[in-house]
């Protein structure tokens, strides 16, 4: 054999060789692959079963509505009216384009205001115009830009390159189209965004008639607030937004708000919004992994909020209100009264400090004529030095301090301190005691007693010398019955009153006389209330109780009830609280009272104190800031034997101090109270006497519960002076 033929012999072994292993590396893998399909199908199938299958669930919450408001009488004050509506649910993945070529559709069928567009919607006509107007876009960029930048500052680029050019382009029809598709675009996946509500019944209709070619849109029932009392105690009521305000978002995002949730934006309804807001309904919905809907179920068909039921009784506070417009608008027509602009009633139970009427109204000139608006919120928010209704807080100061006792007769003269006007009551009126003294509204006897306190010795002509340490002493006092402090009502927003920095020792004079410190009308109400009940600080209730929403014209079971409840007791001696009572009877009730002119001939037995303050105007009119001007005031109760009304009216800023618009609202709002009284009994005396509660140990609780003041005093110290008796009073300064 050749070599030749051997080298072929040898070669020829070597092929079937290779051939095998290869067919043997194919087999092989091939029972690897069918292993491993066996695993998957067989040990694994099910769980890559599960996989494919795999589905989604989404809770989608929805609003409902809020919580109704009556009043005292289960009469309503804020009801739910409902309202058409066209709502979007944005689909999971929906696009901007999709968005844009929907809200354009829909601007056919539905008419949206453009005339509210202004500046602030300046970035979003922006990101509009780029959508609108792609091309136009490219070319606020260059090619050198376009390759340098990221998309984010490109983006940053083009708007801030967007003129006032390129945005006048937009027709009317295109901005209603903006509008529209910026509220589809502010809703979240599967959550109803109201795009518009109190739709016509025409919109309605064709909204309806097209909702095939209009993905996401729908039409619905919404509902919206209706205040059955119009504009009466609408401050205090507050009002609802429209969404969340963008201020607060993240804080309600947190707490489980949707963006196009309504809150309560102020007082009532921003104050008890976790009452009244509801339960929302919960829908769940079942998604594929590609985000189709595959079914809904309803986990919780949801509940409208509970129902408040307020103090306030709303026949009385509309005739409240309408009292203080009446006079308000004569005393401003009488001569000189340019600046008078606002009154203000507070009238409660000085038993269980529900509030029974809280009313204030202001004018205003548009187009040279008077409008009436309700300011009702500034019977808390605002404060006015208050003149001689203080008074009665300075004698029990006198007594508790020992710088005077029950009976103390003082001379009433002009005083002369040194660098100061000689400086006195509207009148001399000789030696007189405590009782006379509130009853004629003297100043020097004030004065007097504040001395006495301080252990100053007056001698004509010359300086005081008071410690800084007795402007302390006087206002803890003042404290004890809310004058100076906040009043605890369950309300926000509420001043304190302005307190006095300077303690020249002339001012402590002053300030015992009302015309130093300010305070708000409802610190005075709580003031002659503490008074009348005999030295209890009422906590101001406005509502009274949160109950479960009504079904079948039935009121809903009561969730809680706001009790009275004694804040303090004031440090001062029963005698002492009565004395003041009596001299404040005699205010009213006989000749020579301040207030006898007035309430002498009424027949409810009232009580009360009349105030008048020198005051600096420092209202909205800025060109006349500093300007002289008088605050009257006027607080009361009756009946004087067993008080179950108590009130205040302050009147600021009038141009005389012989104004007695005060006592005519005053003697109007009482006779008010009783004539209602007559036929629907606002409030109920027997609830009153129920066991009153205290606050975190700061209150006593009196005996029995019963904080009635049942008082026959003798009569001392009576004097015939002129009914219609001022409490006007000087300068002084040192």
């Amino acid at each position: 054999m050749t070599n030749h033929e051997n080298a072929k012999k040898k070669k020829k072994s070597h092929i079937p060789f290779r051939l095998n292993f290869l067919f043997f590396t194919v087999f092989l893998l091939f029972s690897i692959i069918i292993l491993r399909l066996g695993v998957v199908q067989i040990a694994n199938g099910e769980m890559y079963k599960k996989e494919l299958e795999r589905t989604e669930n989404i809770i989608v919450e929805n609003p409902v509505p809020r919580g109704k408001i009556y009043d005292r009488k289960w009469r309503t004050i804020v009801d739910n009216e409902p309202v058409n509506a066209i709502v979007y649910s944005r689909m999971p993945g929906t696009s901007q384009k999709e968005r844009l070529e929907v809200a354009t559709k829909l601007a056919q069928y539905i008419d949206v205001p453009i005339d509210d567009i202004s500046e602030k919607d300046e970035r979003d006509l922006k990101d509009y115009w780029l959508i609108k107007f792609p091309e136009k876009a490219k070319e606020k960029y260059t090619q050198e830009e376009f390759e340098k930048l990221e998309d984010d500052e490109l983006y940053k680029l083009q708007l801030k390159r967007i003129t006032e050019e390129d945005l006048a382009v937009f027709t009317p029809q295109e901005l209603e189209i903006f509008k529209i598709k910026r509220e589809l675009d502010r809703g979240y996946d599967l959550t109803l965004n109201i795009v518009k509500d109190n739709v016509t019944q025409k919109e309605f209709a064709l909204v309806s008639e097209h909702l095939s070619e209009l993905p996401g849109i729908d039409i619905m029932t919404n509902w919206d607030r209706k205040y059955n009392y119009g504009s009466t105690f609408q401050t205090i009521l507050g009002n609802v937004t429209r969404g969340l305000p963008a201020e607060k978002i993240d804080y309600y995002l947190a707490r489980g708000y949707s963006r196009n949730d309504r809150i309560g934006a102020s007082y009532i309804e921003e104050q008890y919004e976790d009452v009244l807001k509801g339960n929302k309904e919960k829908i769940k919905y079942i998604k594929d992994k590609s985000g189709n809907i595959l079914s809904t179920e309803v986990v919780s068909e949801g509940e409208r909020g509970q129902d408040l039921v307020l103090t306030i009784d709303m026949e009385l506070q509309k005739r409240v209100e309408q009292i203080i417009t009446e006079e308000l608008i004569k005393a401003k027509k009488s001569s000189g009264n340019f600046l008078l602009d606002r009154a203000f009633v507070v009238m409660m139970n000085p038993k269980t400090g529900e509030i029974l009427a809280l009313a204030g109204k202001q004018l205003q000139n548009k187009n040279g004529k008077l409008e009436v608006q309700d300011f009702a919120i500034g019977t808390m928010t605002s404060q006015y030095e208050m003149g001689s209704a203080v008074k009665g807080a300075t004698i029990l100061t006198g007594y508790q301090t020992g710088a005077i006792k029950p009976g103390t007769v003082l001379v009433d003269e002009p005083l002369k301190i040194k660098g100061t006007p000689l400086t006195g009551s509207y009148q001399r009126m000789g030696a007189i005691n405590d009782l006379t003294a509130l009853k004629k509204s003297s100043n020097v006897y004030m004065f007097k007693t504040t001395i006495n306190m301080a252990n100053a010795v007056y001698r004509y002509g010359e300086s005081l010398n008071i410690q800084p340490k007795y402007f302390d002493l006087m206002r803890y006092y003042f404290n004890q019955f809310g004058l100076g402090v906040k009043t605890g009502i369950d309300l926000p927003n509420e001043a304190t009153g302005y307190t006095g920095t300077d303690v020249t020792p002339g001012l402590l004079l002053f300030f015992s006389i009302g015309q130093y410190d300010s305070y708000t009308p409802l610190q005075m109400a709580q003031y002659v209330s503490t008074i009348a009940n005999g030295g209890y600080r009422m906590k101001p209730l406005i509502v009274k109780e949160i109950r479960k929403p009504m079904t079948d014209q039935e009121m809903g079971n009561v969730l809680h009830e706001f009790k009275p409840q004694v804040l303090n007791k004031i440090d001062m001696e029963e005698q002492y609280v009565k004395r003041v009572q009596e001299g404040f009877r005699q205010v009213f009730q006989e000749p020579g009272g301040t207030a006898y002119a007035y309430f002498g001939n009424a027949p409810y037995n009232p009580a009360g104190k009349t105030g008048t303050a020198q005051s600096r105007y420092y209202g909205p009119k800025r060109e006349y800031y500093g300007a002289k001007t008088y605050n009257l005031s006027l607080i009361g109760y009756a009946p004087f034997d067993n008080p179950e009304v108590a009130f205040s009216v302050v009147v600021p800023w009038v141009s005389t101090d012989k104004h007695p618009v005060n006592k005519y609202i005053g003697r109007r709002i009482m006779d008010a109270y009783f004539e209602l009284k007559k036929t629907e009994t606002i409030p109920s005396t027997e609830e009153s006497e129920a066991a009153v509660e205290t606050m975190g140990g700061n209150g006593t609780q009196p005996e029995n519960g019963n904080i009635n003041a049942n008082i026959n005093q003798n009569t001392n110290g009576n004097e015939n002076v002129n009914t219609n008796g001022d409490e006007n009073q000087s300068s002084m300064q040192e």
